[in-house]
């Protein structure tokens, strides 16, 4: 997935007023203004209502559903291998919003404060706070590229993380 496609695909749901949040990878890159390393897919958080629009978007250009683990998130992949993991939110009325976990009770929380913008080739994208990067990615093993992503918040944000 390059910030070629990243944008492309922002680009096709800003078309139908669909609004996405920048997570994983990707959003720690636009969080640093810059691209640190490879990625493999896009996390994209969106609003729960407007899941019918965001698949049928993506659909019109070539992705198709290829995991569904709702309501907690689903993939579509293209093709040419390229995955959006995509994770629907219910938003409160205070602008917070909450995402289905595996863990029946114990949703993962999105405090208001936590969408904000980045830069993705000096263009201004919506994306995570690092503080909800780092909430974004507990509860799992992590792989290589997360502690490389953990490391290049705490160096650029004096954070701490838990790996």
């Amino acid at each position: 997935m390059t910030d070629d496609d990243v944008l492309a695909i922002l680009d096709t749901l800003q078309k139908v007023a669909v609004e996405v949040w920048i997570g994983g990878g990707w959003g720690i890159d636009a969080l640093l203004g810059k691209q640190t390393r490879s990625h493999r897919d896009l996390d994209l958080m969106h609003r729960h209502e407007q899941e019918p629009a965001v698949v049928t978007a993506l659909a019109e250009v070539g992705y198709t559903e290829s995991l569904d683990w709702r309501p907690v998130r689903f993939v579509v992949a293209d093709t040419y291998g390229r995955e959006i993991d995509l994770h629907p939110l219910a938003f409160r009325p205070d602008g917070s919003a909450v995402q289905a976990s595996t863990a029946p009770g114990r949703p993962f929380v999105y405090l208001a404060t936590c969408f904000v913008t980045g830069t993705i080739r000096n263009r201004t994208v919506p994306c995570l706070s690092p503080d909800q990067q780092v909430y974004f990615h507990q509860g799992y093993e992590p792989t290589d590229r997360d502690r490389h992503d953990m490391a290049q918040l705490r160096e650029a944000f004096g954070i701490p993380t838990h790996f």
